[in-house]
């Protein structure tokens, strides 16, 4: 069925009001770190001792992650991102499974990934080894504190030949918010680590569970349904 002049219209012109409205405020959000020049980049993966006396089965389940840092991003990128653990008896595998939104993104398109560990030490269990044969080299995470019931912080570092090193750091929660003490605290474990406290971010995790599903005859709702669905909505658009 053609969709009407005035539909398509309607479609454009909110698509415009919600990408100007996000990236504005995106883009002016971030205009003060532009200016900066990372003084951070080591070759070489700090020395780490693992969280001492670390339970793992209380570490597992779902974490929402309220700050970050890596050491490849320069501005805050990522909204909604969440994580959760689990571990493997049969083969001693931990995985993480996280999904995460790029903030800028007025679609709010909901992406996916894994991560999968060993424990190469069990009289240390805050240290485990990345699996993934796509790694090149090192590429170790730690715990360096948690109470389990409340928040985590954990780091990774990976050692490329020729490259800096990779370094990045996620600081968990139990619920979608944490209280300021407890951020500053757990922050101030990470400079020790040459981590540049000034690019770590906050992430937004708000609205991260009331995107619209998408209606096969209703293109408007393609519009807070993610990017294929306005793509395929676009292709509607120039068709008529």
């Amino acid at each position: 069925m053609a969709l009407s002049q005035s539909r398509v219209s309607i479609c454009v012109l909110l698509i415009t009001i919600i990408c100007v409205d996000h990236c504005y405020s995106w883009i002016n959000f971030n205009s003060v770190y532009t200016s900066r020049k990372r003084t951070d980049l080591k070759k070489r993966c700090p020395d780490v001792r693992a969280l001492r006396n670390f339970d793992l089965e209380p570490m597992m389940g779902n974490w929402y992650v309220v700050q970050y840092y890596a050491s490849t991003e320069e501005l805050p990128e990522y909204a909604c991102m969440r994580s959760h653990f689990t571990f493997t008896s049969d083969d001693q595998h931990i995985t993480m499974n996280f999904t995460y939104i790029f903030a800028e993104d007025p679609l709010r398109e909901k992406l996916q990934g894994n991560i999968t560990w060993d424990i190469p030490d069990f009289n240390t269990p805050a240290h485990w080894m990345h699996t993934e044969d796509i790694y090149e080299g090192i590429y170790n995470t730690y715990v360096l504190d948690t109470d389990y019931k409340s928040w985590g912080l954990i780091m990774h570092c990976a050692e490329k030949k020729k490259h800096p090193r990779y370094l990045s750091a996620l600081l968990l929660s139990r619920e979608t918010t944490l209280g300021e003490n407890v951020i500053n605290f757990l922050k101030e474990k990470l400079p020790r680590y040459d981590i540049d406290l000034s690019f770590m971010f906050p992430i937004n995790q708000t609205t991260c569970d009331n995107l619209m599903e998408s209606s096969q005859d209703d293109p408007l709702a393609y519009i807070v349904n993610g990017r294929k669905n306005a793509k395929n909505m676009f292709k509607i658009i120039l068709k008529n």
